[in-house]
């Protein structure tokens, strides 16, 4: 009985205490009103009885004081006769009163049996729906029990998972470093075969004031490669361009393979707008000149996949002067050796 009133004080307010103390209650004091009907009736039974037979014994006096007393002393007895008379209506009055009371408290008394048959049948009822209840209320604790270990397994998995996850993101931090650490050397070592293919081009091309060294970048002034407004090369820009094919290829024999790294080709023009048929804007021309190189240097056998073709048209300038130096200045071919 403690466990179940355990249980449900654990699934919310319990009513059941409450409502078996008012039934208890209401009986007991049924009981208490039974038990003060039968005694009363009891005492107006006794009183009913007593009056019958003081009524008798009344009846009985006046027939033989009638049979006793002459005609002479009749006149005498008629006060008394009368008072008797009296008596005896009273009697019957007060017999009457009593059978009235006790008419009532016996139809009271049915009423409260009638009440408690009820309440009983109420509190059958009760404990039916009670018993229904205890045995949800069992289901449910069964059912939670079972949450509560599907939740514990689920935390524990949890808790595994996130100490993957964390041992995961160490080993991420550690091969990001490493990463960056050899991505750092492959740059070194590009930046070191840049210079060595620099120098190599600066030494086989000579110093010509129309092929200088800008940062990062061998710029090539186009009047070297093209005439004005043409993208097709000129065999001087050929004859140059066979000494860079020639070092090309002798870096990319160099240049270990997992060093992912490209020659980029860009094509350049002045601000002035282009008049020509073959190409309707300074984009089409800088782009075309970019693709002549390239593909003269593939014919060459420098690898395709070494080669990248870009056209920048006006909006590059090294010199933003209006004269026509600034204007020479900026048409030009530069190679950029960097990475993919």
């Amino acid at each position: 009985m403690a466990l179940a009133r355990a249980r449900r004080s654990e699934s919310g307010f319990n009513y059941w205490p409450g409502f078996v103390d008012a039934l208890s209650t209401l009986v007991l004091s049924i009981v208490f009103l039974l038990s003060v009907f039968l005694v009363v009736q009891f005492f107006l039974s006794q009183e009913v009885t007593g009056k019958d037979k003081a009524l008798e014994e009344l009846n009985a006096k006046i027939a033989q004081l009638s049979d006793l007393l002459s005609l002479e002393k009749l006149g005498n007895l008629d006060d008394q006769v009368s008072q008797l008379k009296a008596g005896l209506i009273a009697a019957e009055s007060e017999r009457d009163r009593v059978k009235g009371l006790y008419e009532g408290l016996a139809s009271a008394g049915n009423d409260a049996a009638g009440r408690a048959a009820e309440l009983n049948k109420a509190l059958d009822s009760e404990k039916q729906v009670s018993a229904r209840a205890l045995a949800q209320i069992e289901v449910l604790n069964q059912q939670i029990s079972a949450l509560r270990r599907q939740l514990a397994a689920l935390e524990e998995a949890l808790n595994a998972s996130e100490k993957r996850n964390t041992e995961s993101q160490t080993k991420i931090a550690d091969l990001g470093q490493r990463l960056n650490v050899a991505l750092a050397q492959r740059v070194q070592e590009l930046s070191r075969y840049r210079s060595e293919f620099f120098g190599r081009l600066r030494a086989i091309l000579g110093n010509r004031p129309d092929i200088r060294i800008v940062g990062d970048r061998f710029v090539f002034q186009s009047e070297v490669f093209f005439d004005t407004g043409q993208a097709t090369l000129l065999p001087e820009g050929r004859a140059e361009l066979d000494k860079v094919a020639g070092a090309l290829v002798d870096l990319d024999k160099q240049i270990p393979p997992e060093i992912a790294w490209v020659l980029r080709v860009d094509g350049h023009t002045d601000v002035r707008p282009i008049y020509s048929s073959g190409f309707k804007s300074n984009w089409e021309l800088s782009s075309a000149r970019a693709i002549s190189v390239v593909q003269y240097l593939i014919s060459l056998g420098v690898p395709a996949q070494r080669l990248v073709a870009a056209g920048f048209a006006e909006f590059q300038p090294l010199d933003t002067g209006n004269t026509e130096d600034a204007y020479r200045r900026n048409r030009r071919i530069e190679l950029k050796l960097t990475e993919r």
